[in-house]
């Protein structure tokens, strides 16, 4: 399955060594080359169309990620059938398509030097509409096997807002004898049943997870702000968890105090493009991220493999190594041999670390706001 896996170093290794990067968004960029369907945000396409997939994989390990995640967020029985299009059952399912997933993760990575591969569970309906708790240990544990069968090297629970759903996934988890990492979709305001987010830190270091933090819903900025309170909580508490992080792609700060973060925004999912966070500001947040005390950072929906690579590229002293892309395209190498004389003078970071970008869009608003159309 792995070529490497006598010789590789694990996730806890690399974690004690330094930073470990992690990929980015996988659902919102297939949607937007055509081959996943937005709002569903199930994962059909490892079977439909695994040469997308594969080679989308491929962008975040040439941009430097050191571990791909299976590409089936949000796949579990309940959800798959939750959004068949005929309300009837489907033929896709959770063995099915995380069976896919998994080959394809482990032959992207076998393509590249030391790589790992995550195993991601996802919260599923059995808690989240019926607080039924042995239905939803039943749907993790289904979840999990397949990663088990496959041998990835360490699993990751992600995008819950429920700190009472994660620990009951993480201890189904802790079946696979294998490292263990969970992140919630939790801002300011902490999870959906309002637990603080103290309180989520605290909870989920206890639950024995050996890497714990945040994904999706929220900015760079946002990410932060709670970060450090976890940060602080865990110093309180004397527990000693390594914290992760993998942002939104976009900028959103006006959601910071939203339950649901960026899906309140006007533009989700369909027009966000003008939101994109730039390459410069994700060397920024991976700094911000470290001195913080993250040692996994990766990114989550909106985070394209260009910023991956600045993750990658910004804690390349941290890791010892650069990305694979910057034999043949260095961040800023080649703009001095540029003939358009405003772009070649261009090769010192610190101009576009400074940069404040504009959105092209004259009289453009600061926060959106929807003219001619409503939902409810």
């Amino acid at each position: 399955m792995d070529k490497n896996a006598q010789s590789k170093k694990g996730l806890l290794e690399r974690l004690k060594e330094g930073p470990v990067v992690g990929d980015g968004s996988m659902c919102t960029t297939l949607e937007k080359r055509g081959y996943c369907r937005a709002g569903p945000w199930t994962p059909e396409a490892v079977l439909l169309y695994p040469d997308a997939v594969k080679q989308l994989l491929r962008e975040y390990m040439r941009a430097g990620a050191d571990v791909l995640q299976t590409p089936c967020f949000y796949c579990n029985d309940g959800k798959l059938k939750n959004v068949s299009q005929s309300g009837e059952s489907i033929s896709y399912s959770t063995e099915a398509i995380n069976e896919a997933a998994c080959r394809i993760a482990h032959e992207i990575a076998n393509e590249g030097d030391d790589m790992l591969v995550c195993g991601g569970l996802s919260p599923v309906l059995s808690y989240g509409r019926e607080r039924n708790m042995e239905k939803a240990r039943a749907e993790f544990d289904s979840q999990l096997n397949v990663f088990i069968k496959h041998k990835v090297d360490f699993v990751l629970a992600e995008f819950f807002g429920h700190v009472e759903e994660l620990e009951i996934c993480v201890d189904v988890m802790k079946r696979s004898k294998m490292p263990i990492a969970c992140t919630m979709r939790i801002g300011p305001l902490g999870d959906s049943n309002g637990v603080s987010v103290e309180e989520c830190a605290v909870r989920m270091a206890r639950t024995g997870a050996d890497l714990i933090g945040i994904n999706c819903m929220y900015d760079f900025n946002t990410c932060l702000k709670t970060l450090k309170r976890m940060q602080n909580a865990l110093d309180k508490e004397g527990l000693k968890t390594y914290l992760m992080c993998q942002p939104l792609g976009w900028r959103c700060p006006e959601v910071e105090n939203s339950l649901i973060g960026y899906a309140d925004l006007p533009e989700t999912p369909l027009a966000l493009e003008p939101r994109q966070a730039t390459r410069f500001e994700a060397h920024a947040f991976a700094r911000a991220a470290y001195d913080l005390g993250v040692r996994y950072i990766g990114g989550c929906c909106g985070m394209e493999p260009h910023h991956i690579r600045a993750i990658a590229q910004e804690l390349s002293s941290e890791r010892k190594k650069n990305p694979a892309v910057d034999d043949m395209c260095p961040a800023l190498g080649f703009l001095e041999h540029s003939q358009v004389t405003t772009i070649h003078k261009k090769v010192n970071k610190a101009y576009w670390m400074g940069q404040k970008p504009g959105s092209g869009r004259p009289f453009s608003p600061a926060s959106s706001f929807t003219q001619g159309g409503a939902y409810t």
